[in-house]
């Protein structure tokens, strides 16, 4: 069993996801996490496309791998068969065994330093046989096996169901300045040959995007909105619509183009990706109090679209909302004062702080940092613990630092460097500096603070005064450079993309991201 809490949705098939934002105890070391998501099959339609994903809090390569489905109990009812060119064997009805062709590598997610490490074995293809009838449901048992004893399992729900396609209006633009508010539609119809009956709308929603509505049928993570479920029917060749209302929030950068998106599921397909959120520990969104999101009738237009978008991938619907006006960015550098004699071990705390007025968000889906912080040592120090989002630069005593993709208008950023004192020498002094230049393959750091002269501060080593116990430093690194260094835990990073707290899957091929805490804290 899963045992993190989940935070993030690589968009694999969606744009949209739900988010985890509890913390969990991480699972123990060498411990292989599988996952292999629910899933409802329609009776007459393409198979469904599932992978197994592996999830471990350290760096892991799993060899020799098999992967073993157990379907017994639903052996007449459906098929499961290779999709990647995979060698497979079936030893027995309802029992399908395939062969790793290569090493399985768990690599780290994002952000960097993020300590959870995942990859995915070959896909497979869940098909339905003549046998299948509405209603039939039943279990399949995926389990893995590597060399040197690792291995897991999971158990996933399957159900027959009936197919029916959802589509999403059309995307719309409006404008708004920061702290501003705006209206945008929600619009889905029934493309296919089947009345829908309730379904749910999915939010993927940028940090920015606000709302101050708390409707009884949709959740909310503070002023994000989550989802909204809905039991009204849609009759074929028909859609619904409704009004949303949303602000930018204050701290939006301008000008910039901000964007939401909503996914369009059946409750059953939002019921497969969510189910597993409890048992992982992950904090559900938020029901609203008021009155339900009410939907009306599309207009034809809106009808006539849907009908003719029938392909797979029409169940979206998105907005771009124009952040007009300016609103910038401050980030001021956050350096140390250490003493020590030689030989003691002293840490610096340094980093930076979002002085705002405006958040800096770079999420998207190159997985790049924000901006990039440089820790230059004193002369006479050695580091003998860095932080894992930082790399010594070749050739220098100089460390490159990577940041998170979102940095919230008056947070402090910080990270701890562990330093040995090698050799006292008076007023030793290093350098921390924010938006450094980078040659990063997503691009460089944030080239347009409005206050640059605050990009760099100093770390200043020196011995202790007369009477001074030599410690481990512990305490000794203060901050400097304009902003407190004490890490603020608890903050809204854990809404990647300003969506809500729950699970973070996509319908298309899942995605389970274990919510580890950067060692760069935020």
């Amino acid at each position: 069993m899963l045992k993190h809490s989940l935070r993030w949705l690589t968009g694999l098939g969606a744009a949209g996801a739900l988010v985890a934002a509890s913390a969990t105890p991480a699972v123990a070391a060498a411990t292989i996490e599988p996952y292999f998501q629910d899933a409802t099959l329609a009776v007459g339609a393409t198979a469904t496309t599932r992978t197994l994903f592996l999830y471990a809090d350290e760096p892991t390569v799993l060899t020799d791998v098999s992967v073993r489905y157990d379907y017994r109990s639903l052996a007449n009812k459906i098929t499961v068969a290779p999709a990647d060119g995979q060698e497979c064997t079936a030893p027995e009805p309802g029992v399908l065994v395939c062969e790793e062709p290569e090493d399985v590598v768990l690599n780290e997610l994002p952000p960097l330093g993020s300590g959870t490490y995942r990859n995915a074995t070959k896909q497979v293809r869940l098909g339905l046989t003549e046998d299948a009838r509405l209603g039939d449901s039943g279990d399949i048992a995926v389990s893995f096996q590597a060399a040197g004893g690792r291995r897991g399992s999971y158990t996933s729900q399957v159900r027959v169901g009936e197919g029916v396609d959802l589509a999403g209006g059309p995307y719309t633009t409006v404008s708004s300045k920061p702290g501003g508010k705006f209206s945008v539609p929600l619009a889905v119809a029934n493309a296919g040959d089947t009345t829908v009956s309730g379904f749910v709308a999915v939010f993927d929603l940028a940090y920015s995007i606000r709302t101050k509505d708390r409707f009884s049928n949709c959740r909310y993570s503070d002023d994000h909105l989550v989802s909204c479920q809905f039991d009204e029917e849609i009759p074929v060749g028909t859609g619904l619509v409704a009004t949303l209302n949303l602000e930018l929030g204050k701290d939006t950068y301008a000008p910039t183009n901000q964007s939401g998106h909503a996914q369009f599921m059946t409750t059953a397909d939002f019921e497969d990706l969510t189910r597993v959120r409890e048992a992982v520990g992950a904090r559900a969104a938020s029901p609203g109090s008021g009155p339900k999101l009410t939907l009306s009738a599309a207009p034809g237009r809106m009808r006539q679209a849907a009908q003719t978008d029938v392909g797979p991938g029409n169940d979206y619907t998105g907005w771009i909302i124009k952040a007009t006006g300016t609103n910038g960015t401050d980030l001021a550098a956050i350096g140390a004062t250490l003493k020590g004699r030689a030989g003691a071990v002293v840490t610096a705390t340094v980093g930076f702080r979002n002085n705002g007025p405006a958040t800096l968000d770079k999420v998207n889906e190159d997985y790049e940092a924000a901006t990039h912080t440089t820790v230059e040592l004193p002369p006479g120090s050695t580091a003998v613990e860095v932080p894992d989002n930082c790399q010594l630069r070749p050739g220098t005593r100089t460390y490159q630092c990577a940041s998170e993709m979102l940095l919230v208008a008056g947070q402090t950023y910080t990270m701890k460097f562990r330093l040995r004192i090698d050799k006292v020498i008076p007023n030793a002094r290093g350098a921390v500096r924010v938006n450094a230049p980078c040659e990063c393959p997503g691009g460089g750091s944030f080239q347009d603070d409005i206050k640059p002269a605050n990009d760099r501060a100093t770390i200043v080593v020196n011995a202790p005064q007369s009477g001074g116990g030599q410690g481990d430093g512990d305490g000794d690194g203060g901050g400097g450079g304009g902003g407190g260094s004490l890490p603020i835990t608890g903050a809204p990073t854990t809404l990647i993309a300003g969506i809500g707290a729950l699970l973070l899957v996509t319908g298309a091929g899942c995605c389970l991201l274990a919510r580890r805490r950067s060692r760069f804290f935020a």
